[in-house]
């Protein structure tokens, strides 16, 4: 723990911002996405999900069924409703894959295949 000057106790680690923490300290530099045609700005090292929320979006697919929206719920890559298109490729659990410089990102609107007869 580091003492705080203004009284000289310890603070706590989970109270100290991460911007002067030593441990934490890494090179933040800044990377580029397009979600649906639209630049997103993010950090080299955070996941796909991490961009969209820090841009403001907290859902980006939606359900068949309701057409309810979907972003984070769990995660870990379990429930799978963070799923998003990237660079071509359907199904991308949004908050398991790291975003890449020039990344391009569809949002998912699931579809239900046709019931048979």
């Amino acid at each position: 723990m580091s003492p705080r000057p203004e009284t000289g106790r310890r603070t706590p680690p989970t109270m100290i911002p991460a911007a002067t923490d030593e441990v934490r300290r890494v090179d933040r530099a800044d990377l580029v996405i397009e979600v649906d045609g639209e630049s997103v700005t993010g950090v080299r090292g955070q996941t796909l999900a991490g961009v969209l929320l820090a841009a403001g979006r907290d859902s980006w697919r939606t359900t068949s069924r309701d057409r309810r929206p979907r972003g984070v719920f769990c995660g870990i890559g379990v429930c799978f409703d963070c799923i998003v298109t990237v660079n071509g490729e359907r199904d991308v659990r949004a908050c398991q894959r790291r975003a890449r410089d020039g990344d391009t990102v569809t949002l998912q609107a699931d579809t239900l295949p046709e019931a048979r007869s």
